[in-house]
């Protein structure tokens, strides 16, 4: 499955922030087991879950920006660097964050850079996972095929007002419009 082919997924999963918190828990104790002493988080979205990981296992995160998009639209086909990894995971047990694994070329992206960095080990890992994600993170604390309404993208300020993300609105229709069928 292609990123972003919302009409696809199977039903919809809202987390809100009590939900996101013991996901977030969940993978911080994951990537304790895993001897963890740098997060990687990938931004936007992704450096939500790695900071909070990264309090967590009071450890350090470095932020990189890899992305499909400009100013919140897609873009891109496969994803684009724009703020590289630290040198400073050198030698480290390193977990590179996203807050979802879709087709899982971001975060093997990512890992593949922190690896040619010297990293000591790297993991990846996902707040959330999809099960057609290839390569699939190490550690994912939810995995579902359900379109993920994540609590920092449901609603969006636009000229003033607070509305549902237009991306989720039209992945919502989409959905609605496959269940109705021909």
């Amino acid at each position: 499955m292609k990123p972003y082919d919302y009409a696809n997924r199977d039903g919809i999963e809202e987390i809100d922030w009590q939900w996101f918190a013991n996901l977030a828990r969940k993978l911080a104790e994951m990537l304790a087991g895993e001897g963890v002493e740098t997060i990687v988080g990938i931004a936007r979205a992704g450096l939500i879950p790695a900071t909070t990981v990264a309090c967590m296992l009071r450890c350090d995160l470095f932020p990189v920006r890899v992305t499909r998009r400009s100013n919140d639209v897609v873009i891109h086909d496969t994803p684009v660097w724009k703020v590289d990894v630290s040198p400073e995971v050198a030698g480290k047990v390193v977990a590179v964050i996203d807050e979802v694994a879709d087709s899982g070329a971001t975060l093997a992206l990512v890992a593949d850079r922190v690896r040619a960095l010297g990293a000591a080990r790297v993991v990846t890992a996902s707040l959330v996972a999809h099960t057609w994600a290839e390569p699939a993170p190490d550690h994912a604390a939810l995995k579902t095929d359900a379109l993920v309404i994540f609590p920092w993208d449901k609603s969006v300020l636009h000229a003033g007002q607070w509305q549902l993300h237009p991306e989720l609105e039209t992945a919502i229709e989409a959905q609605e419009n496959r269940a109705a069928g021909p």
